[in-house]
């Protein structure tokens, strides 16, 4: 089934009104419902809903006066009638999946309206990627908005990306159809400092009246804190804990709250509403990333709405959360995220409010979901050559490009260690002492540390950087490569075998992206992303069944984490603390600065 486009509201303002006076006939009427009104945080019994031109046109007691000759009617039997669900940060790229391949995934699951930043795809295609993001998110019968990438690198000095966003490149963004706003500042030590160009990019925004998204990663909430709340971001999802809600909500900032594949951030945040009472206008829900596997098996917003109703919260406050707090936040109350008179016609029919089943998805009037099962085509964009062919080497990598030699006449070195932290988005700066041997210094399974490599792909130039790593728990000769490396999206690979981490390097340039895990000399799993090393044509199910193989694999290889992919894409990410690797070398982000991978001895 395909979909009609949306009209404004100007567009069909008479048509709306002629109904709700019962002038002429609504297109579908919703009867017997229970009207979930997040405006008033109230259900309200008995309700019938009319919808004319894929907007609502009149809620309230009896829509009898608006049935006439074919409108549809559908008696909702007293099941909750509640506005789609809104994801409020969020990219796409993180499910492995295009922009129509992610709508089909997660239509089923209630959510019809998100607010995606492809800043992965414009670390490697730069302008043009986004624009292809933004055209593909316009064609789907629900909505996406795309905040316009604000840091690609998202770390000036210490990353170097496939492409670069400018001022200028966000200026000429903003006029476009869909975009809603500027996607996460992530270069906060760049807004507390005044950098122009961040300065620029913000003002750009708020010049053209649209809402700029945030990313304050760290655990200071002194004069740097509020130097970055002072520089305009509207916004902020890497709180992890109670105090950082609260800071962020005195501050003026929406605080959104997030549950992804790899982030559990709600239960430890939610309590600044459900136990300190603050007004949960303030407070957003969002996933930031999902994998294929999480949409496939566990779902999106529901998932997060559902999780937070379990960690105490009210479930009107909950689903306030994830749909007007959003609409509101983004400048689009009129527009969408509740059921009133003007709004786009995005419904949930629910038979409980806590557990949360959705039966039937609404969007713009027209039913495209039920029972699981999307009813609606979601259009592909023609993604060009330019998007695919985007993993460049400059020729196949050996053992010998993984070697770490250790400082002259050492036969023991103390490597400085990057210590993943499961279900979050930080590192641990570590240290360990490890053994040289033929003057090349060694991984130590016994210590859970393994080497990790950054692999330039995208200009050729042959660089890698060599490091250790510790948390994964691998045990066996292994490997495993990713071009999916936030954010600059070079190639990380992480192994116990350099001869494997080259044939792994090697096998990605091969297919033109995606990850691959090689074990005990061969090839165990295989994800193919091959646009723009990111994303897969695939529909989801595909991906997520791919990709729980990869998972298999690495467990296989004696890793236990949670969504440890998401953890290894995650290595190379250099605006959050403490520890990661780049093209540049190992960073310290505490600091923001490059810095050893030895300390003195």
């Amino acid at each position: 089934m395909t979909h009609a486009a949306l009209k404004s509201w100007p567009e069909v303002a008479a048509n709306l009104v002629a109904v709700a006076a019962g002038r002429a006939p609504a297109d579908l009427v919703l009867k017997n419902g229970r009207w979930v009104n997040v405006h008033t945080r109230e259900v309200i019994e008995n309700t019938d809903i009319a919808i004319k031109d894929g907007r609502f046109a009149y809620c309230g007691p009896d829509a009898s006066h608006c049935i006439g000759e074919g409108t549809q009617v559908v008696d909702v039997a007293g099941r909750y009638m509640m506005p789609g669900l809104c994801d409020a940060h969020m990219h796409i790229e993180s499910g492995m999946l295009t922009p129509a391949e992610f709508a089909r995934a997660v239509i089923p699951h209630g959510t019809t309206s998100m607010f995606t930043d492809p800043h992965e795809i414009a670390n490697v295609l730069g302008l043009s990627g986004v624009r292809m993001m933004h055209d593909e998110a316009l064609m789907q019968p629900v909505n996406i908005f795309t905040q316009m990438p604000s840091c690609a690198p998202s770390a000036p000095g210490l990353e170097t990306t496939g492409q670069e966003i400018t001022p200028e490149d966000v200026a000429e963004a903003m006029a476009w159809p869909g975009i809603i706003g500027l996607g996460e500042m992530m270069n906060f030590p760049g807004v507390i400092n005044a950098d122009p160009k961040m300065l620029a990019e913000i003002a750009a925004t708020q010049r053209a009246g649209k809402t700029v998204g945030g990313h304050y990663a760290s655990p200071d909430r002194g004069p740097a804190f509020h130097a970055y709340a002072a520089g305009g971001p509207a916004d902020d999802h890497e709180g992890t804990c109670e105090e950082d809600a609260i800071s962020r909500t005195r501050q003026g900032m929406r605080h959104m709250m997030r549950l992804g594949s790899a982030w559990y951030d709600v239960e430890t945040q939610i309590t600044a509403v459900t136990e300190k009472g603050l007004d949960p206008r303030g407070f957003i829900l969002c996933t930031d990333d999902c994998n294929a596997g999480t949409l496939v098996n566990d779902g999106h917003m529901n998932r997060v709405v559902r999780h937070a109703i379990d960690c105490g919260c009210d479930p009107l406050i909950a689903i306030q959360m994830a749909t007007i707090n959003t609409a509101t936040h983004f400048g689009l109350e009129r527009e969408l995220g509740s059921i009133a008179p003007g709004r786009r016609a995005d419904v949930i029919l629910t038979s409980d409010l806590k557990t949360l089943p959705i039966e039937q998805v609404y969007a713009r009037g027209q039913l495209i979901a039920e029972d699981g099962v999307c009813l609606v085509d979601c259009p592909h964009l023609d993604w060009p050559d330019s998007a695919r062919n985007t993993v460049h080497l400059d020729k196949d990598r050996v053992a010998s490009d993984f070697e770490i030699a250790a400082p002259d006449g050492k036969n023991k070195v103390t490597a400085k260690v990057i210590g993943v932290v499961e279900n979050q988005a930080p590192t641990k700066a570590l240290t360990a002492e490890l053994a040289v041997t033929d003057g090349l210094v060694q991984g130590d399974p016994a210590q859970d540390i393994c080497q990790i490599a950054l692999v330039e792909r995208h200009r050729a130039t042959g660089g890698v950087t060599n490091g250790f790593v510790s948390g994964f728990g691998y045990d066996k000769p292994m490997a495993l490569a990713s071009t999916v490396a936030h954010d600059s999206h070079h190639m990380i690979v992480v192994g116990t075998d350099r001869e494997m981490m080259a044939k792994a390097a090697n096998r990605l340039a091969e297919v033109g992206g995606g990850v691959t895990l090689f074990a005990d000399g061969e090839e165990k799993a295989l994800v193919e992303l091959p646009i723009a090393g990111l994303m897969s044509d695939d529909n989801a199910a595909t991906v997520a069944a791919k990709a729980t193989a990869l998972g298999r694999a690495m467990q296989d290889c004696g890793c236990t984490l949670n969504n440890a992919f998401m953890q290894h894409s995650l290595l190379a990410l250099v605006v959050i603390p403490a520890l990661r690797i780049s093209d540049l070398g190992l960073v310290d982000v505490t600091t923001f600065e490059i810095t050893d991978l030895f300390e003195e001895s």
